[in-house]
């Protein structure tokens, strides 16, 4: 531990570059996608005042449900095209004028949202939730990718886990402001909607002042002299000669390649809570407390993360999660006989998103950052960012409608889910914890060969079975 806190010293420039990406992301994904929790009610209310005050009639509940749901959903729609642009972007301008130019479409965002009361226009919240949505896909991928891309191999896997370490934090901001003491109110729930203009501006005041990414300077500008130098500015001297290496080893490997290009339960977690059948006044709490229980653990993840390394930090996890999730099922389904059990359901909410935030939610970034060279990576991460982006789609608009439906077993399809990806990791995926982009390309390698080798020693074996079978 003192080794890895006198690393942490030695870094400082790099912590604290860090610090100023993750106020940026706090923001931008964590928060909006929780924040919508608590504005819901008043929001609905504004737009049936507007409605009544510009046309003399009142809404249809059937069309302000309607109206609600486009607004939740134009922030993932916003989220995929984002997503979609960010690859292009990182390559044409790199990650950190990317970043700059995602805080102003985040600040005029926030503009539509907190000056939409003032208009009485809900029309500029769905303008400012679609740029949200925009703002969120571009940083997603790019936060991630620039925050692996400047941290030295002894750190990467700390490093990487910061992005989940801030989005964690984002929520549980959210979920503290907007509690009915704060700014959790018919008065206030613009300016709840528009905090993340704060942030913003904090992160277009102050990432001018750090370096570009080094692997996107020397692979994809060929600069040499200002990778070496953004190096030195972020470790220190002496500090990168190893990694300067590695980045040598990856051009000469991808030598003459292009960048390619390319043509998740979050919106609904008092529902969730209230097939636990908790109590209306207490939801907002416990949900705080989610958030703040996955913002421990994701934390922790990160101190154990270059220890135990990804691969069981994954499977673990999601075998894990999967496990919770049974006993999950099973406590809500005998909620109604045995009082005690809304309790258990309680517990077992908190258990997994602690599994969630010490396994999957910190090792996922880490590897994605780490499994790819940088001529796939962007196109890699908008990929993996379009699967998120529909995932909280789905999950946003098709939940409610399973919760009525199935009731408890709406969790089947959850459990199923992380199996097959615990699966699929175990088989597939090799240990990333401290070997270089080349090391790990090798190691996918002989995965294969070995597969391909077992799959001829079996053919091979049948072939002499039906040759003894005829003679």
């Amino acid at each position: 531990m003192s080794g890895f806190l006198s690393d942490l010293v030695q870094y400082r420039k790099l912590l604290l570059m860090i610090v100023v990406l993750g106020i940026g992301g706090t923001h931008l994904s964590g928060f909006q996608m929780s924040v919508i929790n608590y504005t819901s009610p008043y929001i609905q209310k504004f737009i049936n005042e507007t409605w009544l005050e510009r046309y003399g009639s009142v809404l249809h509940q059937e069309t302000l449900t309607l109206l609600w749901s486009v607004i939740v959903s134009l922030y993932c729609v916003g989220g995929m095209m984002g997503c979609l642009c960010s690859g292009y972007l990182t390559a044409k301008f790199g990650k950190k004028k990317c970043l700059l130019l995602n805080d102003v479409i985040l600040i005029i965002a926030t503009l539509h949202t907190g000056f939409s009361r003032t208009a009485k226009s809900f029309e500029m919240i769905l303008v400012g939730r679609f740029l949200e949505g925009i703002g969120a896909g571009i940083h997603l991928s790019t936060h991630v990718q620039y925050a692996g891309e400047i941290s030295p191999k002894k750190l990467r896997g700390f490093i990487n886990v910061t992005s989940s370490v801030f989005f964690a934090l984002g929520k549980t901001v959210a979920r503290i402001l907007g509690l009915r003491d704060l700014l959790g109110t018919e008065d206030r729930w613009n300016v709840l909607l528009s905090f993340s203009g704060l942030v913003a501006s904090i992160q277009l005041l102050f990432l001018p002042f750090f370096p570009e990414s080094p692997p996107y300077l020397l692979l994809q500008k060929g600069d040499k002299a200002g990778c070496l130098k953004a190096m030195k500015q972020l470790w220190g001297e002496g500090n990168y000669h190893t990694e300067f290496e590695d980045l040598m080893k990856e051009k000469a490997i991808t030598k003459g390649t292009k960048i390619m290009n390319v043509l998740e339960i979050t919106f609904y977690t008092s529902e969730i809570f209230q097939t636990a059948n908790l109590q209306e006044s207490i939801i907002p709490y416990v949900s705080l407390g989610v958030s703040v229980s996955e913002l421990i653990s994701v934390i922790f993840c990160s101190s154990i993360i270059d220890r135990f390394g990804r691969r069981i930090l994954l499977c673990g996890g999601y075998l894990l999660m999967a496990l919770i999730l049974v006993l999950l099922e099973t406590s809500l389904l005998l909620s109604d006989r045995f009082l005690w059990m809304r309790y258990c359901s309680v517990i077992l909410i908190f258990l997994f998103i602690i599994a969630y935030g010490i396994g999957p939610a910190g090792a996922a970034s880490s590897v994605n950052n780490e499994i790819f060279t940088l001529s796939t990576r962007a196109s890699a991460f908008v990929i993996g960012g379009i699967v998120i982006w529909l995932g909280l789609t789905f999950t946003g608009m098709i939940f409610p409608f399973a919760v009525m439906l199935l009731g408890p077993f709406c969790f089947l399809i959850f459990i199923a889910v992380l199996i097959i990806s615990a699966v699929l990791i175990y088989l597939f995926l090799p240990e990333t914890k401290g070997k270089s982009i080349s090391e790990i390309t090798e190691e996918f390698k002989t995965r294969q060969f070995k597969k391909k080798r077992h799959q001829a020693v079996e053919v091979n074996a049948t072939e002499e079975k039906t040759f003894c079978t005829k003679l």
